[in-house]
């Protein structure tokens, strides 16, 4: 389960609704890479794969793939603004570590094997 904040789900729909895509479908994922060595991405997709779970929050779906799930368990996506601007923020209860720019992250290898992480896909930030 993930959660997302009403000021998130409400900074996704704001995204959502500039897009020319009225059902486009707000994608999670994990991808390899960043400073830490994984690395959270977030873009807007056409469809729904096979292995992908869907989950509800706070009137926002968010599709997330399958074999992902185990590092954004316990998840919650936020969405503040400071005086820098504004900026969505991960507390993910699974990372061991994270980098200062709050988008990169790893976690502890549950048998001692090495993370299987696809390399990067192209993706846009919302």
């Amino acid at each position: 389960m993930i959660n997302i904040s009403k000021a998130a789900a409400s900074e996704v729909k704001r995204l959502k609704s500039k897009l020319k895509k009225p059902n486009a479908l707000f994608r999670l994922k994990i991808n390899a890479g960043g400073c830490a060595g994984l690395l959270y991405a977030m873009e807007f997709d056409d469809a729904i794969a096979p292995e992908d779970i869907i989950y509800d929050c706070n009137g926002l779906q968010v599709i997330i793939p399958a074999d992902n799930c185990q590092y954004v368990e316990g998840l919650t996506l936020d969405y503040s603004e400071d005086l820098m601007g504004g900026g969505f923020r991960f507390h993910n209860p699974n990372a061991t570590q994270t980098c200062g720019c709050g988008n990169s992250f790893s976690v502890k290898p549950t048998s001692g094997a090495a993370l299987n992480m696809a390399a990067p896909e192209q993706t846009f930030d919302i």
